[in-house]
C-alpha cells in the first residue's frame, strides 16, 4: 500500500486522494475555461463533484501502489489565443493545486501542533495531515515527471518549437510505452520514486522552516 500504511489509514488515504484528485482535475478545467476554452466546462467537469473527476481504477491504483490516475480534463487548444502561455498554465494548474493543498494541511497542521488544541480529542488529525501532505506532494511531483501522459510532458511540449513539437509527437508512443515499463517492472523505485521522495523532503523541509 502507498507509503507503506497500515490498513487503519486506508480511509485517511481514500480521503486525500478524493480531494486531490478532484482539485487537480477542476484546476486544469477551470484554468482552460478562464482562457476561453468551454470544453470542459460543456462536459461537467468544471465542478468540485468528485464522481466527474475520478477514476476508480486509477484511484485503486494510487492506494496500492503509490501511481494512478484521474479522468483527464478535455481541453481545446484552439480556443486559446494564445496556446503555448495558455497550454503551459493549464498543464501547471493541476500539479500547483496539489502544492497548494500540502502548504494548507501543513498550516493545518502547524497550527494544531502549536496550540495543542486536539489535546483529548477523539480523533487523531497528524496521522491524516501527514498522509494529506505527503499524497498531495506524490502528486505534485509525479505529474511534473516530462513522460506522457503527464502535465510535465504536456509543459514541455508547449515551451519548445514547432519542430521539436512535432517530433516529439512522433515518438510520443515511446515516451508512454517507456513510462508503463518503469512501472509495471518496478524500474520506478530506482527511478521515479527516489524523484518524488526528494521533492517531498525539499518541501516539507520549506515548509516546515516557514511555520514551526
Amino acid at each position: 500500500m502507498l507509503f507503506s500504511q497500515s490498513w487503519a489509514n486506508l480511509p485517511y488515504i481514500i480521503i486525500t486522494v478524493i480531494i486531490g484528485f478532484t482539485l487537480h482535475e477542476f484546476a486544469h478545467a477551470y484554468v482552460a475555461y478562464k482562457f476561453g476554452d468551454p470544453t470542459a466546462e460543456k462536459q461537467g467537469r468544471l465542478t468540485l463533484n468528485p464522481i466527474a473527476h475520478i477514476d476508480p481504477l486509477g484511484a485503486l491504483f494510487i492506494i496500492l501502489v503509490g501511481f494512478g490516475w484521474a479522468r483527464p480534463v478535455p481541453v481545446n487548444r484552439y480556443y486559446f489565443k494564445h496556446p503555448r502561455v495558455a497550454g503551459v498554465l493549464v498543464s501547471l494548474a493541476g500539479p500547483l493545486s496539489n502544492l497548494v493543498l500540502a502548504f494548507i494541511g501543513f498550516i493545518l497542521f502547524a497550527v494544531l501542533y502549536r496550540t495543542g488544541i486536539t489535546n483529548g480529542m477523539p480523533f487523531d488529525f497528524f496521522p491524516f495531515l501527514q498522509i494529506f501532505i505527503s499524497m498531495n506532494l506524490l502528486l505534485f511531483a509525479f505529474n511534473l515527471i516530462p513522460l506522457p501522459p503527464l502535465d510535465g510532458y504536456r509543459i514541455i511540449e508547449d515551451l519548445v518549437t514547432s519542430r521539436v513539437r512535432a517530433k516529439m509527437a512522433q515518438y510520443e508512443v515511446y515516451g508512454s510505452i517507456l513510462f508503463i515499463v518503469l512501472v509495471v517492472t518496478g524500474l520506478s523505485n530506482s527511478t521515479i520514486f527516489p524523484y518524488i521522495r526528494f521533492v517531498q523532503g525539499v518541501f516539507i523541509q520549506f515548509f516546515q522552516s516557514i511555520l514551526l
